[in-house]
């Protein structure tokens, strides 16, 4: 073949090597975008952890974009294909639903997009995230009901969404340290209250129109105890009633403060947001993580209010 020829098949491949080497960078490099994908802004303490997350990842220099699926798992899927599909970097996913959401976290990993997961689960073994044990909050809370109801106490559950493997386990971890080392202790009525003050204020209401004494209410999350604490105080029944959530959110704490909630369990977003920052930081830099990271619960009362700052 002559000299010219083949410079000239040289200068013809030349779009396509440079084509083939773009497309190879954008599926190992990723968009550079790291995708939040947060299951509804309007939760309380999904902000806080959207926010805390937002000033950790920008320490360390991640470029993210957030997606608010607004309570709608369908929703929340279309978000995912779509940061999938952007070819992003990375996706830190507060799940909706943990089941449904799996083949689209199964589609991410095909892709070589790590999935990063808080808050709640994913019905997913093969997933890591930056979590805390439900189970941990609910003994918290059992431990305090146990410790400080009056004998023969009676008392309201208030739970999170039952399909969620958190609202379980937050009943679960309260029934094994109060109900069960505590028999004398009458459990009045249990209802799902959808993590929602609203739905806690209406069943708390109910509650009261039924039942002449009510010692102890417990919520799994701050919003349902807060709407709670407002159907007691309306009643004029909070007096001598003890209240209790999990979160420690401002105005969890606020109420704490005030005497209105007896105890909040903080489930630390700072802690669970510089984890899944170091999860993604290690994905990115070619050292996949193969555990989850387990952050602690810590109940706070009246005796250490003072530690936590407003």
């Amino acid at each position: 073949m002559s000299l010219s020829r083949k410079l000239l098949l040289f200068l013809l491949s030349l779009p396509v090597c440079l084509c083939l080497t773009g497309c190879g960078l954008a599926g190992v490099g990723g968009s550079g975008k790291v995708i939040y994908a947060n299951h509804n802004d309007a939760d309380a303490f999904a902000m806080q952890l959207r926010e805390a997350f937002a000033a950790k990842a920008k320490d360390a220099g991640l470029d993210v974009e957030f997606r608010d699926a607004k309570g709608d798992a369908n929703l929340q899927i279309d978000q995912m294909n779509e940061a999938i599909d952007s070819h992003a970097s990375a996706i830190v996913l507060l799940a909706m639903d943990g089941t449904s959401i799996v083949p689209s976290v199964e589609k991410a990993r095909e892709a070589g997009i790590p999935v990063v997961i808080m808050n709640r689960s994913v019905n997913d073994p093969k997933v890591v995230g930056s979590m805390s044990n439900d189970l941990e909050a609910g003994r918290m809370q059992g431990e305090f009901m146990a410790k400080n109801l009056p004998p023969n106490a009676k008392v309201v559950y208030l739970e999170g969404e039952a399909s969620l493997e958190g609202a379980v386990k937050r009943w679960e971890g309260f029934k094994e340290t109060c109900l069960a080392k505590r028999p004398d202790i009458q459990l009045l009525a249990m209802v799902d209250g959808s993590w929602s003050k609203a739905e806690g204020m209406k069943a708390m209401t109910l509650w009261l129109s039924f039942y002449p004494e009510i010692n102890g209410v417990i919520a799994g999350n701050d919003e349902m105890a807060l709407g709670a604490i407002q159907a007691l105080k309306a009643a004029n029944r909070l007096e001598g009633c003890l209240v209790s959530g999990v979160d420690a959110t401002p105005s969890g704490l606020a109420a704490v403060r005030s005497g209105e909630l007896s105890q909040t369990i903080q489930q630390d977003a700072e802690g669970q947001a510089a984890g899944a920052v170091s999860l993604v930081k290690a994905f990115l830099d070619g050292k996949a993580p193969t555990e989850s990271l387990d952050i602690p619960f810590t109940s706070i009362t009246q005796d250490n209010i003072a530690q936590f700052s407003k």
